[in-house]
């Protein structure tokens, strides 16, 4: 009974269920906070100088930390950079495989997925890290795997799905989108650039420019 008994003791009390987590400590909330500080600190550095000029010393001067703080959250400049791609882009991931996981007609998922890139990408910080990644991914192709492998293809197996759907239903014409989606990420690639390089001369409505791309690919909409 004795061995029984302290058998159970030293297993960890679970937490009833319905019960409330456990809130984190003072120590544990402050490392987090400075977490979030060095990853915002170094959005910063990476979107101003880039990622191949951007210094780790420079990103701890910015989140008022210290340089050794940083090595203790993330092994590299190249760790820091990969964590910014997960939290920045990975709830866009998730947003676009809830829209595609809706029965609805591909037209109002197009709308769906307009809304996801305009609010949850190019109105946000997010269209740096994408800039980012295409103008330092060619010297840096770790980062550009890290990339494809975290974002992209995800995004293209769930993009195919919907497309697929599509054309079951009749609502395409062909399986061109299918072959190649990349056809309807064309028009947001296109406004980061375009946002980063002439926006200060001509800005660019990016609705209405996904808007008028998925009419050319939809053709215009039937009076009802």
């Amino acid at each position: 009974m004795a061995a029984t008994s302290g058998t159970s003791s030293s297993r960890p009390a679970k937490r009833p269920r319905g019960a409330p987590a456990a809130r984190p400590g003072p120590r544990a909330k402050r490392s987090a906070e400075r977490r979030d500080a060095i990853l915002a600190a170094a959005l910063d550095e990476f979107a101003a100088r880039g990622f191949a000029a951007a210094r780790l010393d420079d990103v701890a001067r910015r989140a008022k930390v210290a340089k050794g703080t940083i090595y203790l959250h993330f092994a590299d400049k190249e760790a820091l950079f990969e964590e910014l791609i997960r939290i920045e882009l990975g709830p866009v991931v998730a947003a676009l495989e809830q829209a595609s996981h809706a029965q609805l007609p591909f037209r109002a998922i197009a709308a769906q997925l307009i809304e996801v890139f305009v609010r949850g990408i190019f109105e946000t910080r997010r269209k740096d890290v994408i800039r980012l990644v295409i103008t330092e991914g060619p010297r840096f192709p770790k980062l550009a795997e890290f990339y494809y492998r975290q974002i992209i293809s995800p995004v293209m197996g769930t993009i195919r799905e919907v497309l697929k759907r599509a054309v079951d239903r009749g609502e395409l014409a062909n399986d061109a989108l299918v072959r190649f989606p990349q056809l309807l990420a064309a028009p947001g690639i296109v406004a980061i650039v375009w946002n980063g390089l002439f926006d200060r001369f001509e800005p660019l409505d990016v609705r209405a420019l996904l808007q008028a791309h998925f009419e050319v690919l939809l053709g215009h909409r039937s009076a009802s």
